[in-house]
């Protein structure tokens, strides 16, 4: 389990994938980047399968049906069942369920995942603030366009409740990072006020959702980005593994507050199929494999050789020990640079 405040990135003597039963992935930036698999995921999670981890993929995009997606990582080479994803649509769904009576109707600003999630709670979409709402719900969709944000910020003035299927500011893309369903979020948020429940990462209903459909008992998440994926693991008091194969730069790991700290960090999926090393303290400063990291003044300060990885575990060491952190990693592009990240 996660520590309340994370000082070091954590050390695994067998496989994750062996010392975890379940993987619970997110998909944007971890196994593709747009209609891409990114490189070593498809054979790393081969391999994690065929040794008995078994996999769930765990997605804030409300807007595709667990149907859809299974059937895009099937094409990948990952065989998947609809059962396999869960999506923050099935999130919110459950969240709104619980609050208002069977077979409301819930005004649904998103794609057909949002909509299919909604009919499995027994809820019934509908596509006007004039059509008597009992909530308010609003899910990414590429398509979406003005005229259904604007139906949502009617039925927010209104009063209606309003729900999210999650926050993310952005989302990677193969020509770089887009809006995501945040942004869509904080336009209705301009024009109505107030704010939303939201359902998923890094808010708890995910995490409920995700262990329900999954059954899970040890599991690891794993994710690219700090304020969804790590932070939910946080919260739901579990052990986590950050890939560097989305929108998370070493910077950013380096400035993290405590909640935004993995357990583990690795390049890519391949970080599943090792132990990951130990990071110890050593001489006033942390070592990690070849390297040495250390705090001077206001600085970090890196030496040594050997895998970057290991001189990055080194250096969040040292930057999240550190009590004037946030003045530290503010001067840690030379340290990084060393490393070539």
């Amino acid at each position: 389990m996660n520590e309340q405040v994370r000082r070091l990135p954590g050390g695994c003597e067998r496989a994750l994938s062996v010392a975890y039963d379940t993987a619970l992935l997110d998909l944007d930036g971890v196994v593709y980047a747009g209609g891409q698999a990114i490189a070593h995921a498809v054979e790393s999670l081969t391999t994690a399968r065929d040794g008995g981890m078994h996999l769930a993929y765990v997605t804030n995009n409300a807007a595709r049906t667990p149907e859809t997606v299974a059937g895009q990582l099937t094409g990948f080479g990952l065989p998947t069942g609809p059962d396999d994803v869960i999506t923050s649509a099935q999130a919110v769904a459950r969240l709104i369920s619980e609050q208002v009576p069977e077979g409301s109707r819930v005004l649904a600003i998103g794609g057909e995942g949002l909509r299919v999630a909604l009919r499995e709670r027994g809820l019934d979409p509908v596509e006007s603030a004039d059509d008597d709402p009992a909530a308010v719900v609003q899910g990414f969709d590429p398509a979406l366009d003005w005229e259904r944000l604007a139906e949502a910020a009617y039925a927010v003035q209104r009063g209606v409740p309003w729900f999210a299927s999650n926050t993310d500011l952005t989302i990677p893309k193969e020509r770089g990072i887009a809006p995501g369903n945040g942004a869509l979020v904080e336009v209705v948020r301009t024009a109505a006020g107030g704010g939303p429940q939201v359902a998923g990462k890094p808010q708890p209903p995910m995490h409920r959702e995700t262990v329900l459909r999954t059954g899970a008992e040890r599991p690891l998440v794993i994710g690219d980005r700090l304020d969804t994926d790590i932070e939910g693991a946080f919260n739901g008091e579990v052990d986590s593994l950050l890939v560097l194969t989305g929108v998370t730069t070493a910077a950013e790991l380096l400035a993290a507050p405590p909640e935004h700290r993995p357990t583990y960090v690795d390049a890519d999926l391949r970080g599943l199929l090792g132990p990951q090393p130990s990071v110890e303290e050593a001489d006033g400063g942390f070592r990690c494999g070849g390297w040495s990291a250390r705090t001077d003044v206001d600085a970090l300060v890196l030496d040594g050789d050997g895998d970057p990885l290991d001189g990055l575990r080194a250096l969040c060491a040292a930057a999240w020990t550190a009590a004037g952190g946030g003045r530290c990693t503010a001067e840690a592009g030379k340290a990084l640079a060393r490393i070539g990240m």
